[in-house]
């Protein structure tokens, strides 16, 4: 039924492949309260329970186009898609308890016909979805053209340092190393909580939280300058990478 997904790094969450469509619904007020622009960069997962407040990351993922390198860390600002009680990466489970964890109940019901192919409120599912994607996420995070499988990791779920990415009007570029000369491997939102697995020294970045050498990995391959990396503090919060 499901699709299995690489396995996390140390300090991360659990990963899942899941479906993912384009949320979009400009003009529209998330679940958080959130005006929706023209590519914003957040996620909505169908589950109340991962719902970050407004202008927070407290719940965030990290979305990469299955099979690749692209990624987006994003917070999590609205619920669906399809369900509201369906935390699928939660192992106490609050809504529909019969499937297993990390298989969407949208996925069980158009791929298998769980509750005769119906989601919560009855109505008929036609696409597997188990994660929404806002425009700026779908189209410049992760250059998708098309509704596509993907990886997420539930950051919240696990034990590394975390940092908050300062908002600067922009994503901040995500880098396969510790400089603007690596490639540009994604992005990662403002306010988006994301971990920081080791630290390493490298360019010399000025950003909104000053001028610094230090950079942090936040996923596999994946740099950010600390510069943009909101810690509480300009000095290393996890060991040498």
């Amino acid at each position: 039924m499901g699709i299995a997904a690489p396995a996390a790094a140390d300090g991360d969450g659990e990963t899942h492949r899941v479906y993912a469509t384009r949320e979009g619904l400009v003009g529209a007020t998330t679940a958080n309260g959130h005006v929706i622009a023209e590519d914003d960069h957040f996620v909505a997962l169908p589950s109340a329970r991962a719902l970050s407040p407004r202008g927070s990351g407290t719940y965030s993922v990290r979305v990469c186009v299955a099979g690749t390198t692209r990624c987006e860390y994003a917070p999590v600002w609205d619920v669906g898609p399809w369900n509201t009680t369906d935390d699928y990466w939660s192992a106490t489970r609050h809504g529909f308890t019969d499937l297993p964890r990390g298989v969407p109940q949208a996925q069980a019901a158009s791929r298998s016909g769980h509750r005769e192919g119906q989601d919560q409120y009855g109505r008929t599912v036609t696409n597997p979805a188990g994660i929404d994607l806002a425009d700026g996420t779908f189209w410049d995070g992760l250059g998708l053209t098309s509704n596509a499988w993907v990886d997420v990791t539930f950051l919240w779920q696990g034990d590394a340092a975390t940092g908050v990415i300062h908002p600067s009007g922009t994503p901040v570029n995500v880098r396969t190393g510790p400089g603007t000369g690596y490639a540009r491997t994604g992005l990662a939102a403002e306010h988006a909580r994301v971990p920081v697995l080791c630290t390493e020294r490298g360019q010399t970045v000025s950003g909104p939280l000053g001028t610094t050498d230090l950079w942090n990995k936040i996923g596999p391959g994946n740099y950010v300058s600390d510069a943009y990396v909101r810690t509480g503090t300009g000095e290393p919060v996890a060991p040498p990478c």
